[in-house]
């Protein structure tokens, strides 16, 4: 069993930055492909960035050359930096763990991922 928690959202301005940060317990941190997914009001939970177990990382589109992820195995965190912000990247942001994922594999859909955090919520003002 893994317990996930996020921190490090707020409000920012757009053209901000933000760092967002999941600490993991439980479990064996370094057999898990981690993700980061965003739910904005009325809209469905969507993959944002995702790592591999060797850190090979998936971008979805829209944040591409804007959002970096990494992890740190040592400290069982994974990190979402976030820069050039939006509002359109207003909502929920949610890290997540997937077990079942192979060494090099990250998953784009929520259904890979069996272990969930609640959430931090991520305000971008226009």
């Amino acid at each position: 069993q893994v317990q996930l928690v996020e921190s490090g959202g707020g409000l920012v301005q757009a053209g901000g930055s933000l760092r967002l940060s999941c600490a993991a317990s439980g479990g064996t941190f370094t057999s898990y492909a981690m993700g980061w997914f965003r739910q904005a009001p009325g809209k469905e939970r969507e993959f944002v960035a995702g790592i591999s177990r060797v850190r090979g990382t998936y971008y979805t589109d829209s944040v591409k050359d804007r959002f970096i992820i990494s992890r740190d195995n040592v400290k069982r965190t994974v990190d979402l930096q976030m820069n050039s912000l939006k509002p359109e990247d207003t909502g929920v942001y949610y890290c997540a763990a997937d077990y079942r994922a192979s060494v090099a594999t990250v998953g784009i859909f929520s259904s890979e991922y069996a272990y969930w955090g609640r959430g931090t919520q991520v305000t971008v003002s226009s």
